[in-house]
C-alpha cells in the first residue's frame, strides 16, 4: 500500500477549483494535474510541487502526507 497520501482532490473540492483553471493559472499541464488529482501518478517533479504550493499558497505538508509503516521495533 502507498504510504503517501495526496490531498489535492480534497483541496480543489474545498476551494471549488477546476483542474483546467489551476492548470492555466499555475503553468502545470492539464494532463499532469489530472494524473495527480486522480492519484494516477507514481511520481511528481519537485518543480510541479513547487508550482502547486505557490498557486494554492500552502506548504507541501498540506498537499501530501506520509504515513510510515507500523514499526516492529527494528530500525
Amino acid at each position: 500500500a502507498l504510504k503517501m497520501k495526496n490531498n489535492i482532490s480534497k483541496i480543489f473540492g474545498e476551494r471549488l477549483l477546476s483542474i483546467a483553471e489551476v492548470a492555466e493559472a499555475s503553468g502545470i499541464s492539464r494532463s499532469t494535474l489530472t494524473a495527480i488529482y486522480y492519484r494516477k501518478t507514481k511520481g511528481i517533479q519537485f518543480e510541479t510541487i513547487e508550482k502547486l504550493c505557490d498557486y494554492l499558497q500552502l506548504p507541501m505538508s498540506e498537499l501530501f502526507e506520509y504515513e510510515p509503516p507500523k514499526s516492529d521495533g527494528h530500525i
